[in-house]
């Protein structure tokens, strides 16, 4: 077997492997766990919650409506960027470890 073919190989066999959803979940939490966002952010007056959860996904309530809004998001540095399930798409800023700018709104981390 040549080099090619055997580094062709093992591509597909580790790309077989990450497209099992058990090893592509796990594969997923490990990388995503690498910003130090994960966690409950508020607006001021908590009307609106939204957790941003270690899998790149997110749950934000509005109010009394609880899952108002759920997708994943993805940071770069200090921008976020969120793909909600129903299309809608819209980013922000983290300004702080604890001070994230969304949406015209300021969001502050819950400890």
């Amino acid at each position: 077997m040549t080099r090619r073919q055997l580094i062709l190989r093992t591509a597909v066999s580790l790309a077989a492997v990450f497209a099992h959803p058990v090893f592509a979940e796990d594969a997923m939490n490990k990388t995503e766990q690498t910003h130090p966002y994960v966690g409950m952010w508020v607006t001021e007056d908590g009307r609106i919650r939204h957790e941003l959860l270690p899998n790149n996904r997110y749950d934000e309530a509005r109010g009394q409506r609880e899952s108002a809004y759920r997708g994943r998001y993805e940071v770069t540095g200090t921008h976020i960027e969120y793909w909600d399930d129903t299309g809608f798409t819209a980013d922000g800023e983290f300004v702080s470890l604890d001070v994230l700018h969304h949406g015209g709104m300021v969001f502050y981390r819950r400890k």
